[in-house]
């Protein structure tokens, strides 16, 4: 049994929640702004927007990792919560809140590693560099929907 670990960030976004709502939905767009992600795909599913069950793939550092993921609640431009269901043991969620013409995205993901590689992640550089790249994709995000993409 693992230590479940958990980062949050939030970002303010110059869009209406309908286009961030609709470009966090897109599957195929999710390569370009999570930088660890190499790719997204439905299961058993034809559509690419929020399918109930998706794979996941991460590539970072020479490291290869895949699992399944499965949407436990969504309400629709509101929330969605996730859970992995085999491989890299995982949960998450996102919240969306629109005030005036901006949305707040607040993003939180967990994941679960051996004790002992555990405690090293809760020491300020290995934990900090995941909120930090967390941030930074959620950074990719924004800059993604103010760009137009989704309208």
């Amino acid at each position: 049994m693992g230590q479940w670990l958990e980062h949050t960030v939030v970002s303010k976004i110059d869009a209406p929640i309908s286009q961030v709502w609709n470009v966090w939905s897109d599957l195929d767009s999710m390569p370009l702004w999570m930088t660890w992600i190499e790719s997204v795909k439905p299961i058993d599913n034809e559509t690419t927007t929020l399918p109930d069950l998706t794979e996941w793939t991460l590539s970072a550092n020479g490291f290869r990792f895949k699992w399944k993921a499965q949407i436990n609640e969504r309400v629709e431009k509101e929330s969605l919560k996730w859970s992995s269901i085999g491989g890299l043991p995982t949960k998450g969620s996102v919240k969306f809140e629109e005030k005036e013409n901006t949305t707040l995205v607040k993003l939180i993901i967990s994941y679960e590693l051996p004790k002992a590689l555990a405690r090293f992640m809760k020491e300020d550089i290995l934990g900090k560099l995941v909120t930090n790249e967390l941030q930074n994709n959620l950074n990719n995000f924004k800059n993604l929907v103010e760009s137009g993409h989704g309208k």
